[in-house]
């Protein structure tokens, strides 16, 4: 198969100074007034507002993640919730999980005040920045979930639509804003359920600067029509206008994968790329690509070393069932090409996709903390990262490492974001 860019691994020295890191994929813990401080008042008994309030009970099987608030009085753990029409969310230690010893880190429901404070707050997020290393970072949401899913389940379209805005002027203004010197990115959400109402957020959020915006992996496991379908275009057109990149995180499909309903976690901890591996099959037959030549898509968390063989089958696929494959007429090239031209994967720890480099596409690589989950590398992300990359040359892990963000993303040639970046 064919890559735009290809590692140098004969000349390669025995260890690498690794650069400053942009982190693709670390998350924000909404801080309680996110939604309070935005709505119309008429929605403040039923907008996104924290509540205080014990844990009846809560399981996580199969893939399914299932809280029950109890009532105050109640005997349980004491957690903060967030509470949206009928839904109860509890933030909980899986959420913010950096800092704790991975025998501690338990699904457990936990308050702010027993968070990490870079987890919700600007300025102790940057100082957690600096101690690993990290120059700048593109954040994934927490309430909202990893595509606004939360907004596109709930009941009242109007609010859903207002709850989706709330959110991408705190991510904007406040979260990414004068605080945050150039060092956090701004990742956006849409109104899922309208593509026309989606395209016209993704230009609303471009006009001021955002390069980034989030969307399902898999959209009919949302009730959402698929890619194969004309129904994105309207959304699809407006992120190839404005060079908008779509950003699909591990999970944003509501449905992580597993084998069975009593799978324990570790399961679906395993296998967690495979939602990154079934869409971008997808993607790479579905002929958006070439309708829409400027698109770019991200898997952030999805991980690399798998990708080589699935390229190699999809070509294989697509040169040998053409006949009946049902893409001849709109997949005019392999599509191994269109990857190198369209997508990026995204790691944390990956020495396996690493060694494998020369068979992905140094260009399509980029790096990640996933700060704060459990996975998160911090603070350690420097040494993981030298220690996975010794075997690269300089240039290489400086693509990886920031410059292939860079150019994604259109921040500053030093890294940073601002609406006036190029």
């Amino acid at each position: 198969m064919e890559t735009t860019e290809t590692a140098n691994t004969q000349s390669a020295p025995e260890s690498v100074d690794l650069p400053r890191i942009i982190s693709v994929d670390d998350h924000t813990v909404e801080p309680p007034t996110v939604w309070s401080d935005r709505l119309p008042r008429k929605f403040a008994d039923v907008g996104p507002r924290i509540v205080r309030a014990p844990l009846k009970e809560m399981t996580f099987l199969g893939g399914k993640f299932a809280p029950v608030m109890g009532r105050p009085g109640d005997d349980g753990p004491i957690g903060d919730w967030w509470v949206y029409e009928d839904l109860h969310r509890p933030l909980t230690r899986l959420d913010t999980a950096v800092g704790y010893d991975r025998d501690e880190i338990k699904l457990e429901v936990i308050t702010y005040e027993q968070m990490r404070p870079g987890s919700f707050d600007v300025a102790a997020r940057l100082a957690d920045m600096d101690v690993n290393h990290v120059q700048s970072a593109l954040c994934f949401p927490t309430f909202p979930r990893f595509c606004g899913q939360t907004f596109t389940e709930a009941k009242d379209r109007e609010l859903g639509l207002l709850g989706v805005r709330a959110y991408n002027d705190w991510m904007v203004d406040e979260w990414c804003g004068p605080a945050a010197a150039g060092r956090l990115i701004p990742l956006t959400l849409v109104p899922l359920w309208d593509a026309e109402l989606a395209a016209a957020e993704v230009r609303r959020n471009a006009a001021r600067g955002v390069r980034a915006v989030a969307f399902s992996e898999i959209p009919p496991h949302l009730g959402l029509p698929s890619i194969h379908t004309d129904d994105w275009d309207p959304f699809l057109a407006a992120c190839d206008e404005t060079g908008t990149v779509i950003a699909m995180h591990i999970g944003s499909s509501s449905k992580m994968p597993s084998t069975s309903p009593d799978a324990p976690p570790a399961v679906g901890s395993t296998i967690t790329f495979a939602n990154c591996c079934f869409s971008m099959v997808d993607w790479l037959m579905s002929g958006k690509f070439e309708r829409f030549p400027n698109l770019r898509i991200m898997y952030a968390e999805g991980q690399i070393g798998w990708i080589p063989y699935i390229l190699e089958r999809a070509d294989v696929v697509w040169e040998e069932n053409r006949g009946w494959g049902g893409v001849a007429d709109k997949v005019r090239k392999p599509p191994s090409e269109y990857f190198a031209e369209h997508v990026y994967g995204c790691f944390f720890d990956d020495a396996f996709g690493l060694r494998n480099l020369d068979s992905i596409g140094v260009a399509n690589v980029l790096y990640e903390t996933d700060y704060p989950h459990s996975d998160s590398t911090w603070p350690k992300s420097r040494e993981v990262g030298e220690a996975q990359m010794g075997h690269l040359a300089a240039d290489v892990v400086e693509r990886i490492v920031r410059g292939n963000a860079i150019d994604l993303l259109g921040l500053t040639p030093g890294g940073l974001w601002g609406p006036s970046a190029p």
